[in-house]
């Protein structure tokens, strides 16, 4: 049976995120899909330069494919996010994709679509109930300008929240936030290239 979708992520925190987000087909505007999702070996670098060999020999049992990884620490940070976007998908076009492929590269990290205003976050990484709320800390700390921008160093302001708090850093925390946080006020260009695409695809309409 032909699959929906192959998802090819850079490591495990990536591939929790995106079960995650597929468990909410109807908060995606999307249809129930039939999936599967991968980590590259190479991690980063790895979906960058061979994503699309990764991806060749499967080519005729999905529908559509897409590649996320993290700008930073793919090896290219030189080039910016959608120059890498596109020639991973023109790799995955000459592959044997065709147009039905697209690439994801969060910039900087994924760790920036972790940042939103919800009240989950704070509850899943067990900040809730603290003295200094969240969006004052990352100021105090210096990850953040001012109380409504997201930090500059997500994932070091994420795995410096979770030390204070004694949780330990796993890939579950990033599938809770997926199940839980709210899609609609995440406007980080990854995210939203992501969600569009996936609506594109396998819209209810």
């Amino acid at each position: 049976m032909i699959k929906d979708l192959v998802v090819l992520v850079a490591d495990k925190n990536m591939e929790y995120t995106i079960k995650g987000l597929l468990t909410r087909p109807q908060s995606l505007g999307i249809r129930q899909l039939t999936y599967d999702c991968f980590v590259h070996p190479e991690n980063d670098p790895g979906c960058l330069l061979r994503g699309h060999d990764f991806l060749r020999s499967i080519a005729s049992n999905y529908t559509h494919a897409l590649v996320m990884l993290d700008h930073k620490g793919c090896g290219r940070e030189r080039l910016s996010r959608k120059q890498l976007e596109k020639q991973i998908e023109e790799r995955l076009r000459q592959s044997g994709w065709g147009d039905r492929a697209i690439a994801i590269v969060i910039s900087p990290e994924l760790e920036i679509w972790v940042w939103s205003n919800s009240p989950h976050v704070d509850r899943i990484i067990g900040w809730a109930g603290r003295e200094t709320d969240l969006r004052s800390w990352l100021v105090q700390e210096g990850f953040s300008e001012d109380r409504k921008g997201k930090p500059n160093r997500p994932k070091e302001a994420f795995e410096r929240a979770l030390k204070l708090t004694g949780k330990a850093r796993s890939s579950s925390l990033y599938y809770q936030l997926a199940i839980s946080v709210s899609l609609e006020s995440c406007i980080n260009p990854a995210f939203v290239k992501l969600k569009a695409t996936l609506k594109k695809w396998f819209s209810t309409e």
